[in-house]
């Protein structure tokens, strides 16, 4: 932070909002598909428009060739950049969720947690929907510019580990973007409301916070390695992050394939066993058959191999990633359980007998 000139550190501040403009420009001008997504009873389904995978194209290759900026930027200003995205995240919150009627909650609830489930920034820009594409491409573009200062900073020295770590959140964005329609089915976007608690998870915690290891290992060089178990080091970690991939796609995409065909056979292979009391069903074969969370197990994977990724054993900032998920996920697993006890009633119960383990297969 002592090396930036004062007009730097503003800059630094205000670069979320800026980059917060240019994509909501491109997701506003570029072509979009345009979807149905889930509808609650005796409602009409919301309308979406879906680019997300083309604005983050863009708005790399606008990062890739450094126009109007280095491509180190976004870490160098790191730590602005955080405190400027919080601002921000305080006053669209502000705007989005006081524009709506009050209810009957407290004014600090309905601030944290929103008033409406949908909202809209302009006529047919969904504001969770274009707040994912915001998040995401803001995370690619942190874990780009990461791997640009690492690599000016050690050159042919760098941390291999660190290439792959950045890749991995890359691809992690781009997998979002490719079943980006899939998001359209998830509790998120059903449910959740419009206010402070998403906004900042959005704006600051999914693409400043979670590549947070970056921000503290990025200056560091490679790790003690001996060279002839670099196979075997980032082999392995790319194994782990894929067989996390593959779970967690896995699992949302057979729940997703299953909300608009309940009697389509997943990838022509999985059968849609479930259980039912002819008013609401559950699904429970398949990967829902394993643990009652298996998406929820497999991103933790995800962030396992990330960690390994970066090789850093024995450095903290290294683990706080996976550490933060895997709590975050057992005590989400804790609120869903009692979201869908409430939701169910006795059919959550004989899906709890047939699906003991709550999130990890064999252990939990």
């Amino acid at each position: 932070m002592a090396e930036l000139t004062t007009m730097e550190a503003v800059a630094g501040f205000l670069t979320p909002a800026i980059l917060f403009a240019l994509m909501l420009a491109l997701h506003v001008v570029f072509p979009a598909l345009r979807v149905d997504g889930y509808s609650h009873p005796n409602t009409a389904p919301a309308q979406y428009r879906l680019n997300g995978g083309l604005v983050l194209l863009v708005a790399l290759l606008i990062w890739w060739f450094e126009f109007g900026t280095p491509m180190e930027w976004l870490w160098r200003v790191k730590w602005h950049a955080i405190a400027g995205a919080t601002a921000f995240s305080i006053v669209v919150s502000l705007w989005l969720v006081y524009r709506e009627p009050a209810d009957a909650r407290n004014a600090l609830v309905q601030w944290l947690e929103g008033r409406a489930r949908n909202a809209e920034f302009m006529r047919g820009i969904d504001v969770k929907m274009f707040l994912y594409i915001f998040g995401g491409g803001y995370l690619a573009l942190n874990a780009v510019s990461s791997a640009a200062y690492h690599e000016g900073l050690f050159g042919e020295s760098a941390n291999l580990g660190l290439y792959l770590h950045a890749a991995m959140w890359v691809w992690f964005v781009v997998d979002y973007f490719c079943f980006e329609r899939v998001q359209l089915y998830t509790f998120d976007i059903i449910e959740e409301r419009v206010g402070f608690k998403l906004i900042v998870g959005c704006i600051v915690v999914y693409p400043c916070l979670y590549p947070v290891a970056l921000w503290f290992l990025a200056d560091m060089p490679a790790p003690a390695i001996d060279p002839a178990y670099n196979t075997l080091w980032l082999g392995g970690s790319a194994v782990v992050f894929l067989a996390g991939w593959i779970i967690t796609r896995g699992a949302n995409y057979q729940k997703y394939t299953f909300k608009r065909s309940p009697e389509k056979v997943f990838l022509g292979l999985i059968e849609p066993t479930t259980i039912t009391d002819d008013n609401k069903t559950i699904l429970c074969g398949g990967f829902w058959g394993v643990t009652r969370h298996m998406n929820y197990f497999g991103e933790i994977l995800l962030a396992l191999g990330m960690a390994l990724a970066l090789g850093h054993f024995d450095n903290f900032w290294n683990w706080i990633y996976f550490v933060y998920l895997t709590v975050f996920f057992i005590v989400r697993e804790r609120i869903d359980d009692r979201r869908c006890a409430a939701k169910y009633g006795t059919l959550w119960d004989e899906y709890r007998a047939r699906t003991k383990r709550r999130l990890i297969p064999g252990l939990y």
